[in-house]
């Protein structure tokens, strides 16, 4: 972890575009309150093949307008023409935005073909090649390793080729065992990776739900923490609060293990990501720092 500690702290919180006016509204009560907490950006998700191409670019232009905080467009490459994605960088250009989260993404239902791009390293290449240094480029990892990784080591071997394109800094995939990420930042260490990887974190305020989207991105679930998930049934209030104990005591692991910060996973919400903030006490310390 000595590579991670050298570097100072960043929060973050992530939003997907909104797809009807009620959501929007919703969205703006929720990016004012977090907005207070000043965290260093605002990222929103790019929907599969550039499915929310322009809701994404409206809700980043949102965001800055709204809160004066950084709003920082994910794009993805997978099913995306060159000549789209040279479009998309150059509207975010033009609109004086200098910092993406670079993804493969998903190809939209009912399509087949890939396009040239076939994995963000490509991406990330064809960003520096066409725009140079004007992007700080996030990219994504996988502290337990991404489902469709043949092994392991394959899947470390994917991130450096990332890395070497140029990416500056990476977000992590969510996950509830801290020792996946001290082990998955070791690794990369021993590798000569040396930029900032921040843990993603996922607040747990549905068993469904978080069921459901650990199974589709392999993220694990600690078996302890399904059990009890499962025995609170439908108490919703329960689950909140099991929830918010389990995620801030991961957080505070993360942090004072050496993590860069935390990036969190906010489905729009903004109720479980105060309860964390604040049980974490991170704006008194962030105040600290400031004033050191």
């Amino acid at each position: 972890m000595k590579s991670q500690k050298k570097y100072e702290p960043t929060f973050s919180f992530e939003f997907f575009p909104p797809r009807t006016p009620e959501a929007v509204g919703k969205l703006q009560m929720t990016q004012e309150r977090l907005a207070k907490l000043q965290p260093s950006f605002f990222s929103v998700t790019f929907g599969a093949g550039g499915s929310t191409r322009d809701r994404t670019m409206e809700t980043v232009l949102d965001i800055r307008d709204k809160t004066g905080i950084e709003g920082v467009p994910h794009v993805s490459c997978i099913g995306s023409m060159a000549e789209d994605i040279k479009a998309i960088l150059q509207s975010y250009l033009d609109n004086d935005i200098r910092h993406l989260v670079a993804l493969r993404g998903d190809l939209p239902s009912g399509t087949s073909g890939m396009g040239p791009f076939r994995y963000a390293n490509e991406l990330v290449e064809f960003i520096r090649k066409e725009t140079g240094d004007a992007f700080h480029i996030e990219v994504a990892c996988y502290p337990e390793f991404h489902p469709q990784a043949a092994t392991a080591k394959a899947d470390l071997a994917n991130f450096k080729r990332k890395v070497d394109a140029g990416a500056n800094s990476a977000i992590t995939q969510y996950f509830y065992n801290p020792d996946a990420y001290f082990r998955f930042v070791n690794e990369c260490e021993k590798m000569g990776m040396d930029i900032p990887i921040v843990p993603g974190v996922m607040p747990i305020i549905n068993c469904t739900q978080l069921v459901r989207f650990s199974e589709a991105c392999g993220a694990e679930i600690p078996r302890w923490i399904l059990k009890r998930l499962r025995d609170f049934g439908d108490d919703r209030l329960s689950i909140r609060k099991f929830g918010t104990d389990v995620t801030t005591n991961l957080c505070a692991a993360l942090l004072e293990g050496g993590a860069p910060g935390l990036h969190i996973y906010t489905m729009n919400q903004a109720d479980a990501a105060e309860e964390i903030w604040d049980n974490l006490k991170l704006s008194e310390k962030m105040n600290l720092a400031t004033s050191a």
